[in-house]
């Protein structure tokens, strides 16, 4: 949200790690996410990974051999699919 309705009460809400806003006296204004657990808000904002998890996914991608042949594959197509935009 860009501007706050001045004069209006909010409500707080957290739920699965990420804290939603919303106002009291105004249903029709869907709530936002204004924080909580990065990896949750990545999530609750359509991201598959948040970036801490990535770099953990990226680390034992370098331990683990059947790890790592899959993400080279999954980086080979995404390289693949991006230059067909």
């Amino acid at each position: 949200m860009a501007k706050l309705l001045p004069g209006e009460a909010l409500i707080y809400e957290r739920a699965e790690g990420v804290v939603f806003a919303r106002y009291r006296d105004k249903p029709e204004i869907p709530r936002w996410i204004i924080g909580g657990d990065p990896g949750a808000v990545a999530r609750a904002q359509g991201d598959l990974l948040g970036y801490s998890e990535w770099q953990n996914l990226c680390e034992v991608a370098h331990k683990n051999s059947t790890l790592k042949k899959q993400m080279d594959k999954l980086i080979t197509t995404y390289y693949m699919v991006k230059d067909n935009k």
